[in-house]
């Protein structure tokens, strides 16, 4: 019994520090719900400051800055301590920016920070795992200023991502800045990797912005349908016309397939957006063309503002359509998807039945 446990103890404690950073991923999963919340805001901070202080007594006991049970204790939990933040600042990316935008669209971004989560297991020498903490670290604070900055501003656009940026770079420097100072000669055999990697993680993250792959935080879809109509009601909710359908033909990515019968068809979306936020949102349609390419029928914006913690409602509707393979995508302003809904026109069929749905 002694040697099982022993056996068991011993496997735990070579993934200790996965163990805290899946940890940090749970708390989040319980925790984080809106991020204009002042508790998850404070949550996110504590995260950062989490991350910040360990990072420091990390090496503050590598280089045996004082007296040995202090070394000896920091060098036992500031390790755990740093994975646990670094795994609650990146899972609460993952969980905002997952909410923010079309998984399909926004995949290589959540691909990137996936993967340096794996990388966590891989990283063995200390030289490579202080490389690998501080891009870590840039890429979480990356993360979180963009995010967070646009909700403090109350608003969203190039230069406010380009200035978020440049804080979390501003704010990595004055931590590598501080660590030169606790292990100097370590960290200089690592500047010239240290400068490189969070050169490539700075160029990698605008790009991703400027191609649209980076989701258009802090917006997120809570819905989105294709309706026959839409009508706005004088108590300010929406009656919308839909088909009656059964049970299976409602789960998720189920085909959707609509014959419209009022001569319209309507896309109704609820975008989330922060109390401080006022922007626009773009509904762009798009039929499938014989050869096999989108191509764009109609656009409309329309303004939204954060005053309504289910989404803010909108809604367009077209005319003029012909059978075939559509989509209805909801984007910002510079074309970032927040969310895309497929669907087959079917004018031939026989005229289905419709249901009056109140939201």
């Amino acid at each position: 019994m002694n040697n099982s446990f022993y056996n068991v103890r011993q496997k735990i404690s070579r993934h200790w520090l996965t163990i805290a950073f899946v940890a940090g991923f749970i708390t989040d999963l319980i925790l984080l719900n809106q991020i204009d919340n002042a508790f998850d805001n404070a949550v996110l901070l504590f995260y950062v400051f989490l991350a910040t202080t360990s990072l420091i007594l990390f090496y503050v006991s590598v280089a045996e800055r004082g007296p040995a049970w202090l070394v000896r204790f920091l060098a036992w939990t500031t390790p755990v301590i740093m994975q646990y933040a670094f795994g609650g600042l990146l899972s609460g990316m993952l969980i905002f920016y997952g909410r923010s935008g079309d998984l399909l669209v926004s995949a290589p971004f959540l691909a990137l920070i996936v993967g340096v989560i794996l990388m966590n297991e891989l990283v063995k020498k200390r030289s490579e795992r202080l490389l690998y903490n501080v891009s870590l670290y840039f890429i979480g604070v990356f993360s979180y200023c963009v995010l967070i900055v646009p909700v403090w501003l109350g608003q969203m656009n190039d230069l406010v991502f380009i200035g978020s940026g440049l804080l979390a770079v501003f704010l990595t420097m004055f931590v590598i800045k501080l660590l030169k100072k606790i292990v100097p000669n370590f960290l200089t055999m690592q500047k010239r990797w240290l400068v490189f990697s969070i050169g490539c993680i700075y160029v990698l993250f605008n790009t991703f912005y400027f191609l649209n792959i980076i989701p258009p935080i802090p917006l997120s879809l809570t819905q989105l349908s294709i309706y026959h109509s839409v009508e706005k009601t004088l108590d300010g909710n929406y009656r919308n016309l839909t088909e009656a359908r059964s049970w299976y033909e409602k789960l998720p990515y189920f085909p959707l397939s609509i014959n419209p019968s009022t001569g319209s068809i309507a896309c109704f979306a609820k975008v989330y957006t922060p109390t401080t936020l006022r922007t626009n949102v773009v509904q762009r349609w798009e039929y499938k063309t014989s050869e096999g390419e989108w191509r764009e029928h109609y656009v409309q914006s329309y303004p939204i503002a954060g005053n309504n913690s289910g989404g803010y409602r909108g809604y367009t509707t077209i005319s003029s359509f012909q059978s075939g393979r559509w989509r209805c995508s909801v984007e910002n302003e510079r074309g970032q998807v927040l969310g895309r809904k497929t669907f087959t026109i079917d004018t031939t069929g026989a005229k289905p039945e419709l249901v009056t749905v109140i939201e």
